[in-house]
């Protein structure tokens, strides 16, 4: 079976096709869904197997990066959210929408901040306005971390990818910040293109000042990921810059990331 990937839409969303063909390339069956469609019920989040939040600016990125979009599903979808994840079903947020992802407070996702009061994970940490104080758009270097993310699985050690953004500085308290390195949480962080290199990585090889370098994480089931730099727009070899230049291999750095969670949909949902 193909597994079903629902690529959630709305106003300003414009990464939501090129999503589309990374899933179709990794061998998923992909749908265009707005996100009226499904707060309306006419589409049914639970046929589903992969929810993909692509890149773009949802609602003009008004007030902040993400936040509007982020209002709507967690006051009008969070029933439908929350059984999808107990399914063990997979959730991807590429920029905006990791973005949205960790203003939702699927990510992180750190069970101990949520109070006997609230049934509500709280927003525990931010993607806050890059240190340059200006859009970032260009290809970077990535350390991929140990972790338990899904989607990384057997991934590259470094990869290069391309950001294209004005709010990604990723910022947490510092108990956030220890809790997601000791939950081998951090998926990806920003390098140098010397990879062994241990220190701190300043601007521009960090791209928006964030903290300890962090470009990507995921939640402690490894089954939600977000991430800042863009899989999706290096598929092949030549979606690279320097594809005339270099001896590349003909698959590209983020194809993988769309493969591993295709496998593990394939693996786990036996329809």
């Amino acid at each position: 079976m193909k597994p079903k990937v629902l690529i959630l839409r709305t106003a300003g969303t414009n990464c939501d096709t090129e999503t589309a063909v990374a899933f179709k390339l990794a061998g998923g069956q992909t749908d265009l869904v707005h996100i009226q469609n499904l707060i309306s019920g006419k589409v049914d989040l639970s046929e589903y197997h992969i929810l993909a939040l692509p890149g773009g600016f949802s609602y003009g990125d008004d007030i902040a990066a993400g936040i509007l979009l982020a209002v709507e599903m967690r006051y009008k979808l969070s029933d439908v959210l929350e059984k999808f994840v107990d399914a063990n079903k997979l959730i991807i947020g590429i920029c905006n929408g990791f973005q949205v992802l960790v203003r939702t407070g699927l990510l992180p996702g750190l069970s101990n901040s949520k109070s006997v009061e609230d049934t509500e994970i709280p927003q525990q940490t931010t993607l806050a306005m890059n240190t340059s104080t200006k859009f970032e758009c260009r290809w970077v270097n990535l350390n991929t971390e140990i972790s338990q993310c899904i989607f990384t699985k057997d991934i590259k050690p470094n990869l290069y990818l391309p950001v294209a953004h004005a709010e990604g500085r990723f910022t947490a308290p510092q108990n956030v910040l220890e809790e997601l390195t000791d939950n081998k949480q951090v998926v990806f962080r920003y390098s140098t293109d010397s990879p062994t290199s241990t220190d701190t990585v300043a601007y521009p090889d960090n791209p928006n000042g964030s903290d300890n370098n962090i470009a990507g994480i995921c939640d402690k089931t490894g089954r939600i990921f977000g991430l800042m730099p863009h899989p999706e727009r290096f598929l092949t070899k030549w979606n690279h810059p320097r594809w005339t230049r270099e001896d590349l291999s003909d698959e590209g750095d983020g194809l993988m990331i769309f493969k591993n969670a295709v496998d593990y949909a394939k693996t786990t949902f036996h329809e």
